[in-house]
């Protein structure tokens, strides 16, 4: 028997095997308790089965004769060694043996083939290890330098940008521009990678040909796992030793951070270096090989993969999606109506019946002026105008009450109106009701205007005779019309409404417009804010112009007051509530942090009977700041919590006052309990003179409707995840409170860190009483800032703790880092894995949730949940930008068509 040895392990080819130069042998490698020389029987040992080819070396298998069991502790290359820490005890020792072992075997294999044969070429640098099929997939999707975040179409486009910016160097590209040229918007990584490259090719100075760009080019873009793992260690390998020793790592660390935008690890890049070494490197010789770098590149994206189930079910779902189109026009039409219709129902009926109305009302008017005197005069122009007129008192009347949100919120908690009436789209609503008003002012306006008026002045004697007693004597002149009662409250009116339509657009309302800086001061939420309070003007003239109206002399038919007196005096009704509410108790201020991402958290005190639903929303009131502006802020608290809560992003003239005003009074604290930008923040003993709050609520909102369903969806962007953390919160205390009925009031609660931070309180007679259906939540948070994390840290954790069913899945997306297989992301998820293992905490997130990259693939996670819940109707509850709604709607309807689960779509409207 051959025996080769080395530090702390020895290898023993058995007796009756092949040469070591055959295709296959079987080595037992002797891991000893100390470097005896010596071979001492009672140490363990691990038998690994080896394939030795030219120029690789795969490990067929790995076992222990003592292990209990079934004796197999390793069978493919791609799965235990690639999971330190994962397996117990043995698997650690197998981690230490793969490190150590690795580069002796190549070593051993490359002496050994050498000395069979001379004719043989010289192996090259890098031995490499044959991988498993799912494994060799991987690597082709890892470490690509250029992805489609980039935008580059290929050498073509590259060739032709080196052209445009080496036009006034004499055809040479200078280093600084070298990440322009290829499309890396990263322009550190880039400079690194033009660094490493230049040292591969022997480049000296900062600028390279269009020659070397080309070769650069390929070697960026080369297909070869293997060619771009050698490229991106030349890049961490400053000194070109082909070791990396731990300042390397954390200069990788802190450049791949710098291209993520992820502060947090770039200033730890000295804990996660270390742990890096201590990870690939347990035997502390001061540096990593190139293969200890792959095996943990490769390791992490083998968590995400599906067993052959769940992907047979997404294959048959995604050949049913497939749906082919019918070639008849006719058929196409009807189906596409039979969706509309059955999507939409409650929105068809009600539409339809306003239109009807206002068609009625028109119709009614239309005809009954052409059987008058009028007619004879005027003709159809006074016919139409009184038709459109007749439409605007019923639209002036209507357009409050999708704003008379105490009513509305009552409607949709208290009765059984929501599954008939559309309620979350009440806003939407009021602006359809706006949109009319528009078309009836322009139509009516200008029949009087443009018809009326004129022909009037026109008529002969004895066709305007029975004008007299609405006119008085003819009139020669138009402005004798305009300047009368009624010409003058109609263009004012007017004139009003623009305004406040105009500066309601979300062009003003939003600042979309590049406007000069005159222009930009009167535009914005507090021009809509005040433009809106118009309407207590334009209500006053309604009445002074429906009272002169022409053509009606008797005061009973005069019938605008009629149409708008029950309106008004409701809205009014809803204003003296909010002023008397909101003023009754005090608010006080509990707690205080402006978080990163620029957000003001506050906790206030909770009113006696303030009842709220999660999902719901308050306005919020400083007086402060401006007595008069109410803004509306999602309750990020849980019903079930003793107090309220809000989160405000800091973004316009408002809420930077109401943060500025906040900070001010916390310099009032001690230092030491000063803990501004900390999500930790303090509980105040000795309160400092904080703004007076007021607040009005709850109202009403689509997420407040989550209850109705088994499964829900609940997607945030940024700081849209407010109303779905309420619901997060109210999930958790339901299941604390089934708990405590199951365990006996929570025996378990003291056992968690989580449940000492604060009690939660008994859920009251109604809360009990309320029908809690949700057996399943998929909340996916997606946000820029890795800040933003920070805000619900708590509630991440505490989910992570409490929910022991799985009852609730979180995922978050932080859109600042590079999508999985880019090499500028590939050394943070190899952090993430290490880091989660080790202390249980994303480097992402901080929180024990692990974060995903880049942005969700929205059909996939549709799919998904229509393979794990068919027969099921799913709740979508959305809010953030509206450029995602379009796709999610759709995505909602498309696989309720074709799947047996239904989605049902719900956008969050302010």
């Amino acid at each position: 028997m051959q025996k080769l040895g080395f530090e702390n392990a020895r290898y023993y080819y058995p007796s009756g095997t092949e040469t070591p130069y055959s295709d296959r042998s079987s080595a037992i490698i002797k891991n000893a308790a100390s470097t005896s020389s010596y071979y001492e029987e009672d140490q363990p040992y691990v038998e690994i089965t080896l394939d030795i080819h030219d120029d690789s070396v795969s490990v067929y298998g790995l076992k222990s004769p003592g292990h209990t069991g079934a004796g197999l502790l390793y069978e493919d290359p791609g799965k235990s060694l690639l999971r330190p820490g994962r397996s117990g005890k043995s698997n650690s020792v197998l981690t230490g043996i793969a490190s150590t072992v690795s580069t002796e075997l190549k070593r051993v294999a490359s002496s050994v083939s050498s000395s069979a044969s001379a004719r043989k070429p010289p192996r090259p640098p890098l031995a490499r290890f044959r991988r498993s099929k799912s494994r060799a997939e991987l690597a082709l999707k890892g470490l690509k330098f250029i992805t489609k975040t980039d935008g580059v179409a290929g050498w073509p486009a590259v060739e032709k940008r080196f052209h445009e910016i080496t036009r006034t160097s004499n055809g040479l590209l200078h280093r600084s521009r070298f990440g322009e040229c290829i499309g890396m918007n990263s322009k550190e990584f880039a400079l690194a990678l033009f660094d490493a490259l230049g040292r591969r090719e022997n480049v000296s100075g900062d600028s390279i040909s269009k020659n070397q760009l080309q070769e650069f080019w390929k070697q960026i873009t080369d297909q070869d796992f293997d060619s771009r793992l050698r490229t991106f260690f030349d890049m961490v390998d400053r000194d070109a030793d082909g070791r990396l020793n731990e300042a390397e790592v954390r200069e990788i660390i802190s450049l791949s951070a710098s291209a993520n935008e992820l502060d947090n690890i770039r200033n730890k890049a000295d804990e996660y270096a270390a742990l890096i070494m201590e990870t690939l490197d347990p035997y502390h010789y001061g540096y990593i090989m190139m293969e200890n770098l792959e095996v943990l590149l490769l390791r992490a994206p083998m968590e995400g993969i599906r067993d052959g189930e769940t992907k047979k079910l997404s294959k048959m779902l995604s050949q049913k999606l497939k749906v082919s189109q019918s070639k008849n026009p006719g058929e196409r039409f009807y189906r596409e109506m039979k969706y509309f219709v059955v999507d939409n129902w409650k929105r068809v009926w009600v539409m339809a019946l306003w239109i009807g109305v206002m068609a009625g009302l028109f119709a009614w008017k239309f005809m009954d002026y052409r059987k008058r005197s009028a007619y004879q005069a005027m003709g159809n122009c006074v016919c139409i105008a009184k038709g459109a007129a007749e439409t605007l008192k019923l639209n002036m009347a209507l357009i409050l009450f999708p704003v008379c949100r105490n009513t509305i919120t009552w409607l949709r908690t208290k009765t059984k109106l929501s599954a008939l009436v559309p309620f979350d789209d009440s806003l939407n609503f009021h602006k359809v009701i706006a949109i009319a008003i528009s078309i009836g002012v322009v139509v009516h306006a200008t029949s009087h205007l443009a018809c009326d008026f004129p022909r009037l002045i026109a008529a002969d004697e004895e066709t305007y005779k029975p004008m007299e007693k609405y006119f008085g004597p003819q009139k020669k002149r138009y402005m004798d019309f305009v300047k009368s009662v009624e010409g003058v409250t109609g263009i004012a009116m007017v004139v009003l409404m623009t305004i406040a339509f105009t500066l309601a657009t979300p062009w003003f309302r939003r600042n979309k417009l590049q406007l000069p800086g005159v222009l930009k001061k009167i535009t914005g939420f507090n021009a809509f804010w005040y433009s809106h309070h118009l309407f207590v003007i334009v209500y006053s003239l309604l009445i002074i112009h429906g009272y002169y109206v022409y053509l009606i002399d008797t005061w009973s038919k005069k019938t605008t007051w009629m149409y708008v007196t029950v309106p008004v005096a409701l809205y009014l009704l809803e204003r003296l509530i909010r002023a008397l509410r909101s003023g009754i108790e005090a608010v006080s201020i509990l707690k205080v942090a402006v978080l990163p991402g620029n957000v003001l958290s506050i906790q206030m005190s909770r009113p006696t009977n303030f009842r709220y639903r999660s999902g719901q929303y308050m306005y919020l009131n400083c007086s402060a700041v401006s007595s008069l502006e109410w803004h509306p802020f999602s309750i990020t608290s849980a019903p079930g919590d003793d107090y309220l809560s809000v989160h405000i992003r800091v973004l316009g003239d408002w809420t930077k006052k109401l943060r500025a005003l906040f900070s001010e009074a916390c310099k009032s604290l001690p230092s030491d309990e000063i803990r501004l930008n900390r999500a930790d923040s303090w509980h105040l003993d000795d309160e400092p003179n904080f703004p007076r709050i007021l607040i009005d609520g709850p109202y009403g909102a689509p997420a407040q409707d989550y209850k109705h369903f088994e499964v829900v969806l609940l997607v945030g962007l940024g700081i849209g995840a407010t109303p779905m953390i309420s619901i997060v919160r109210d999930i958790i205390n339901n299941l604390k409170g089934s708990e405590d009925v199951e365990e006996g009031r929570g025996s378990n609660r003291s056992q968690s860190p989580i449940y000492n931070m604060a009690t939660t309180p008994p859920l009251s007679p109604a809360r009990k009483r309320e029908v809690f259906r949700t057996k399943r939540a998929y909340f996916y948070w997606v946000t820029r800032e890795q800040g933003s994390f920070d805000w619900f840290k708590n509630v991440m954790d505490e989910v992570s703790v409490t929910d022991r069913n799985k009852v609730i899945e979180l995922h978050n997306y932080c859109t600042s880092v590079y999508e999985e297989g880019d090499a500028r992301s590939a050394l943070i998820t190899m952090l993430q894995s290490l880091n989660h293992e080790k202390h249980g905490v994303d480097v992402v997130s901080g929180t024990r949730v692990m974060s995903h990259f880049a942005r969700p693939d929205w059909r996939s996670v549709y799919k998904r949940i229509a393979v794990k819940h068919p027969n099921t109707r799913v709740g979508v509850f959305y809010c953030g930008a509206a450029g995602l709604v379009k796709e999610l709607r759709h995505l909602a309807l498309d696989f309720s068509h074709k799947t047996s689960t239904k989605f049902c779509f719900h956008k969050e409207n302010f």
